[in-house]
């Protein structure tokens, strides 16, 4: 790597607006905190979000690591293929609009292990979906502590593992005391930061080329080959493509972290229009990383981006320096760091829902749990996942986060999409198809992921790999359905016709009761 590269970005400015944004944060949190008092006010904020401030959180939760870093990033790299990516991402919260939002909303109270434990009456189910959650949870966890310490090595020149565990430090601070509504107005502030930042970067960026996307495309192509604007660098096998698409379409739906702000809003129409409001700020936000992907390609140029960090996920960060300087670069930098901060917090939330309410309370203690006893183990498993991810965001290090991305979706799409559709539509479905089919979806697509290039190639540095598919998708969604309809058409276990008349209503109409 280039010494020149690795060398510290900060200067006052730029210190200046990490502190700014950290110390705000930090407020937001203190703020937060003085309104937390139950369960309720930590795992869903008291479901007193509105939808417009909702639709606006679910949108920081992707336009972060994901969205602004690691799809432009590959973009940078490998042109065309990056967009796979930013298509497959937007798709799914169009799914999640029309299929899952207010069914969800009405069925659940804190999380998707509510809902399916209502839906099928059967409290062990829990245990099921703890399991899927936490493993779903932790992949993402990684990928954005993947994003974060590259900013924080980039901006500060610290050494990545000590930047890990600073990262992981400040994260444990907004969610022990501050909860769901911290992470909300953070979530908040940020994505409207970090929208700004992206529409002021590609207005710059466009400068440079008479302000048209076309010119753009057409100079990158011209000076990195015309195969930038083609697909198959990235992704050459077909299968591949359709899986990729497939994980982030059907997973990005399916999310544990996602789901649960669905019950941070009153009711199910709030569910709804919170929906339509992410969506549509998500699907602008990545057509204009699309352009900033192929601004840093002509602008800071691959070689640059790639000995900052192989995965690319530097791209950006590097191309506001390019643009406005090193006070520009902090304020990026800071922005987006400050956004995945957020968000992870909303991932060990999700977490610490699934262990203390899912399996604590209504497993281990049927329900008997005092709110000191929730809040003590809620935070307890705060600590912990926050420490898995630290280690695995040390291992990984060097991978695309939009990449990550996909491995991570496709395992939501597996173990989650199945159970939620099926719960949903279809009458049958029982306990044992939801708890054959979530296990199978879950173990067959880590498997797969294990033995793919992913991780045999590109981790462990084999030549080969025994499963050629880098994204297990394909296989796995369809072989999660199979099993679960294949479970609950052969369990002896019928669920009582009445009872779901009642669901139905419910899905549709709401229901006073938790």
């Amino acid at each position: 790597m280039n010494p020149a590269l690795t060398a510290s970005r900060a200067n006052f400015a730029s210190m200046t607006f990490f502190v700014l944004f950290l110390c705000s944060s930090l407020a937001i949190t203190w703020w937060a905190a003085r309104r937390t008092k139950t369960s309720d006010d930590f795992f869903a904020a008291g479901s007193s979000i509105s939808p417009l401030q909702n639709g606006v959180a679910l949108a920081g939760d992707f336009v972060a690591a994901a969205g602004f870093l690691g799809i432009s990033g590959l973009v940078s790299l490998v042109g065309f293929d990056g967009l796979i990516y930013a298509i497959g991402g937007v798709i799914g919260w169009p799914v999640m609009l029309f299929l899952f939002g207010e069914p969800l909303r009405n069925l659940g109270k804190y999380s998707f292990g509510d809902v399916l434990a209502y839906r099928l009456n059967a409290p062990r189910i829990r245990i099921v979906t703890g399991i899927t959650t936490l493993g779903i949870t932790i992949c993402y966890l990684v990928m954005q502590m993947v994003g974060a310490g590259d900013l924080v090595h980039l901006l500060f020149g610290i050494d990545y593992g000590v930047a890990i565990w600073v990262i992981g430090g400040f994260m444990l601070v907004y969610v022990i005391f501050g909860g769901m509504l911290a992470t909300t107005w953070v979530q908040i502030i940020k994505a409207v930061l970090m929208s700004m930042a992206a529409v002021t970067m590609t207005y710059l960026a466009l400068r440079q080329f008479d302000l048209s996307p076309i010119k753009l495309f057409a100079v990158a192509a011209s000076t990195n080959g015309a195969a930038v604007l083609s697909p198959g660098k990235l992704i050459s096998n077909p299968l591949d493509a359709i899986s990729v698409s497939l994980a982030l379409a059907l997973g990005v739906a399916s999310l544990p972290h996602v789901l649960m702000r669905f019950f941070t809003v009153p009711d199910g129409r709030a569910a709804r229009r919170s929906l339509v409001y992410a969506t549509t700020i998500i699907s602008i936000f990545l057509m204009l990383t699309f352009i900033l992907g192929f601004a840093a390609m002509q602008l800071v140029g691959k070689a640059a981006i790639s000995g900052m960090d192989r995965g690319g996920n530097m791209a950006i960060p590097l191309l506001a320096e390019k643009l406005g300087g090193q006070s520009f670069l902090g304020f990026i930098c800071a922005v987006s760091f400050a956004t995945i901060l957020a968000v992870v917090s909303g991932l060990l939330i999700t977490g610490a829902t699934t262990v203390s309410h899912d399996l604590f309370d209504a497993v281990l203690k049927r329900g008997s749990a005092s709110q000191e006893q929730i809040m003590f183990v809620a935070r307890s498993a705060t600590v912990t996942l926050a420490l898995i991810a630290i280690v695995l965001g040390l291992v990984l290090r060097g991978q695309n986060v939009a990449f990550l991305v996909g491995l991570a979706t496709s395992v939501a799409a597996a173990a989650n999409f199945p159970a939620i559709f099926l719960a949903i539509y279809w009458r049958r479905y029982t306990a044992t198809g939801a708890i054959w089919g979530m296990l199978v979806g879950l173990f067959a697509s880590l498997v797969f992921i294990y033995f793919s290039p992913t991780i045999q190639v590109d981790v462990f540095k084999h030549a080969s790999a025994a499963i050629p598919l880098r994204n297990p998708a394909i296989v796995c969604v369809p072989l999660s359905f199979v099993v679960s309809i294949a479970a609950s058409l052969l369990s002896q276990k019928r669920n009582d016709p009445r009872r779901y008349e009642q669901i139905e209503q419910r899905i549709l109409l709401g229901a006073t009761e938790s």
